[in-house]
Order: structure tokens, then C-alpha cells, then sequence
């Protein structure tokens, strides 16, 4: 089976980066993946989080747009709750008329953060759960605010008010909606919108919402068909002891963050000297077998396998490899030869 690769990018925050380090070093897994003939390179929208750099993602598509050359770049995904729906009208808008049909809008309903955080981030205008409630709405606006037509607003006396996410669009972001539940594949079917379960998130419930989402599918303008891929977290070194030793890191911090804690990732060599509650390796343990973690050539065969199994021709990575101390801390090397490796053996 012949299978698409693209990239999830969360922007991972070791002990020893600063933010700017930290930037440089998706920088040089984005040209890698550019490089490497991958088909889109999505970043994530977290806040509050030490060990998570991708808090705006239209600012870091344009980043990585501008030094990259053909892949697409997009959001995995805007958290539309907590921006007004013309905000992200104007920002992809204004992305795909600077990178022409290199950019995706991926759409999600979560917050991306702590409730704290999140109302902090909406600020005076929040509507609270109303704000989760007008979502399918929100969604509509962007879309139409995106257009060409842009929207019309009635206005008192008869009169109608024009309203553009830009002033003169040729092109337009493909929009996705991304979800961890039923509900966004029962909306993304209902309006005709391609889809991605957040598979690398949980693992469980992929096969019912991609099913429910398959089979409630309506044709739209924006999609003839049902549109899905898959998405994973994969790690790759030349022997399975190093590619265990460069996932560590990422299971703990996933591990601690579920149970409330927010630190940097750790370094390789400081994830493998911690000493862990046994409440948090269990939790360890279950993680690490929905992880792809290997030799190239067997996470490959588990990638091929994983797309057979749930019908998709294109697979998301999240690369989640740490790095050796000693390592520069304006590279992230586990990263790249994740993606480098997973592109040779597929290809």
C-alpha cells in the first residue's frame, strides 16, 4: 500500500532551549520534511504549557512557510473558541495570499489549555460555553469571511454591510476539522469538510468517528468525498534501545502533564535517571504501546499496517524524539532522522 507521510509539529520545549532555540529546531524539521517529499507540516495551538512552544500557529506558519518550499504548512489546529471567527478569517486569509495553495486550516474545539489560561485568552468578549455552543457557526463565518463573497450583515434601514477576511482573495486555505471525539466527525460529515481524529491524542475511538464521519458524509464545495487521514506519535533510531531512550522523555512529560504537572521535556539521559511514581509509568506503559517506536524499517511496516487498517493513504507523525545532552540546543536531530528515515523506507 502506498502511503502519504506529513508532520505534526507541537514545538517541544526541552530543558536546555529557550523558546528561540526551540524554533530554530522545527525550522530544521520542517525543511527536513519539506526535503524529504512529506505532504504537510501541521503545528499545534497549546498554551501555558513549559514544554510546548506552539501557541499561535498562524505566526509560525509564516515562519516556516518562508523557509520552506513546497510543503503545505497549517494549522493542527487553530482552537477556534478562543479567537473571533474574523480574526482567523484575516491571519489564513493573508497566509494563503502570501504561500498560494500551501496553506491548511485546521480547526479544533478545544480549548488548548487550563480554563484559567483559556479565559484569559478570550478576555472581556468570552461568551463562556456559549463560545463551544456557536462553534458550528464559527466555523461557517470563517469560511464565508475567507471567501471571495466575503459576508453580508443586514443592517438597519434595508442597508447590508460587507464584511472580508481580505480584500481581494484568488485562493482559499483548505479547512479541516480536527477532533478527539464523535462530535467533529458528525459536524465535519454534516458540511462536507475533510477530517482528522486526533489518533496520536488518545488511540482509542479512531475507528467509530472515522465510520460515523465515512457514513454521514454529505458531497459539498468544499469536498466530493470523505477526506481523512491518520495521525501518530512515531519515534526512529538506528536500534529499538536508542529509539526507547529518545521516547522516554515525551512519555514522561505526557504522563506528568495528565497528572498536573508542566515542566520542560526532558533530556534523554535525565528521563532515563528519574525516578517516577509507579502511578505515572503505568500510565508510561499504557502510552507507549499506541506509540510507533523502532527501527525504521519496523515502524514503517507498522505505519503501512496502521493505514491499511483504518483505510487512509496518508499518515500525520508527530516526531517526539528528545536529544542527548550535549546535543546543540538549536537542533533536534531524534526529530529529523524520524522523518528522514520514515521517508526513505516508505518511499
Amino acid at each position: 500500500m502506498s502511503i502519504k507521510l506529513s508532520a505534526l509539529d507541537l514545538i517541544p520545549v526541552r530543558t536546555d532551549q529557550t523558546t528561540a532555540d526551540a524554533l530554530t529546531a522545527t525550522v530544521g524539521v520542517a525543511r527536513a520534511a519539506d526535503a524529504a517529499g512529506f505532504t504537510r507540516y501541521w503545528v499545534a495551538e497549546h498554551h501555558n504549557m513549559p514544554a510546548v512552544g506552539a501557541t499561535s500557529p498562524p505566526v509560525v506558519i509564516s515562519h516556516l512557510a518562508a523557509r520552506t518550499d513546497r510543503i503545505r504548512i497549517g494549522s493542527g489546529g487553530v482552537m477556534l473558541p478562543n479567537h473571533a471567527p474574523l480574526a482567523v478569517a484575516e491571519q489564513f486569509a493573508l497566509l494563503e495570499a502570501a504561500y498560494p495553495g500551501r496553506i491548511d486550516l485546521g480547526i479544533g474545539r478545544a480549548p488548548g489549555s487550563d480554563p484559567v489560561t483559556a479565559m484569559a485568552l478570550r478576555g472581556p468578549a468570552s461568551q463562556g460555553n456559549k463560545d463551544l455552543e456557536n462553534f458550528p457557526d464559527y466555523v461557517d463565518e470563517v469560511i464565508s469571511l475567507m471567501s471571495p463573497d466575503g459576508v453580508q450583515i443586514p443592517m438597519h434601514g434595508g442597508q447590508t454591510y460587507h464584511l472580508h477576511g481580505t480584500p481581494s482573495p484568488v485562493s482559499e486555505p483548505t479547512v479541516w476539522l480536527l477532533g478527539s471525539s464523535g462530535y467533529s466527525a458528525q459536524l465535519a460529515a454534516a458540511k462536507g469538510l475533510p477530517y482528522v481524529f486526533a489518533h496520536h491524542f488518545s488511540g482509542e475511538g479512531t475507528a467509530a468517528a472515522l465510520g460515523a464521519y465515512r457514513s454521514s458524509f454529505k458531497p459539498s464545495e468544499y469536498s466530493s468525498e470523505p477526506q481523512t487521514f491518520l495521525t501518530v506519535n512515531a519515534v526512529v533510531a538506528d536500534t529499538q534501545e536508542e529509539a526507547d531512550a529518545r521516547a522516554l522523555p515525551q512519555l514522561q512529560s505526557m504522563a506528568k502533564l495528565r497528572s498536573g504537572k508542566l515542566e520542560p521535556l526532558a533530556l534523554i539521559e535525565d528521563a532515563a535517571a528519574a525516578d517516577l511514581d509507579p502511578r505515572l509509568n503505568e500510565m508510561i506503559a499504557v502510552m507507549r504501546r499506541r506509540w510507533l517506536i523502532g527501527t525504521p524499517s519496523a515502524v514503517a511496516k507498522q505505519l503501512t499496517e496502521l493505514a491499511a487498517s483504518f483505510d487512509v493513504d496518508e499518515v500525520m507523525i508527530n516526531p517526539v524524539g528528545s536529544a542527548h545532552r550535549g546535543e546543540s540546543a538549536r537542533t533536534a536531530t531524534a526529530r529529523e532522522e524520524t522523518i528522514t528515515a520514515l521517508a526513505a523506507e516508505v518511499a
